[in-house]
């Protein structure tokens, strides 16, 4: 594969599996020996745990976006920096529906072999989501994070 290649294969990954939800599309392009860096599995199946949180994601946001800021590959390996935005109207990492919207910067790398994503990382701006959601001070949706006076200003 190609690092064109490989772009390609995460750039489809976001838009299916974080934008659209898809779980058959976890199927074609994770690797049977998927490791979430990121959370810890909770089955010994990291592939089944990432539709179980596809599905979480699924029951408590919606009107979720994603914006590919950066796409950067080397080796087996691509980066990724994104702008994600979602209204939270479901219980959400222990929280009750909040109906807020929320804007903030992600950054995903993943490795890939022969086609298919067998290792992910993911770093995001949980504070600056959680004072949007009104769950910190200086939050409840007043531009908790940077991203927001950002996404605003587009």
């Amino acid at each position: 594969m190609t690092l064109e290649d490989n772009k390609q294969i995460v750039r489809r990954f976001v838009d299916e599996v974080f934008i659209q939800g898809r779980g058959s599309t976890v199927d074609e392009l994770v690797d049977s020996s998927f490791v979430a860096h990121t959370w810890p599995s909770t089955t010994g199946n990291a592939k089944a745990d990432l539709k179980a949180a596809i599905g979480r994601v699924r029951g408590a946001l919606s009107d979720i976006a994603f914006e590919i800021d950066d796409v950067i590959a080397e080796g087996d390996r691509v980066a990724v920096r994104l702008t994600t935005a979602a209204t939270q109207t479901g219980e959400f990492m222990g929280m009750p529906a909040t109906n807020k919207r929320y804007s903030i910067e992600e950054i995903h790398w993943f490795r890939l072999r022969d086609g298919k994503v067998v290792e992910h990382w993911h770093q995001f701006d949980q504070m600056g989501m959680m004072k949007q959601l009104g769950a910190m001070p200086g939050g409840a949706g007043n531009g908790g994070s940077r991203t927001a006076a950002a996404a605003a200003s587009r």
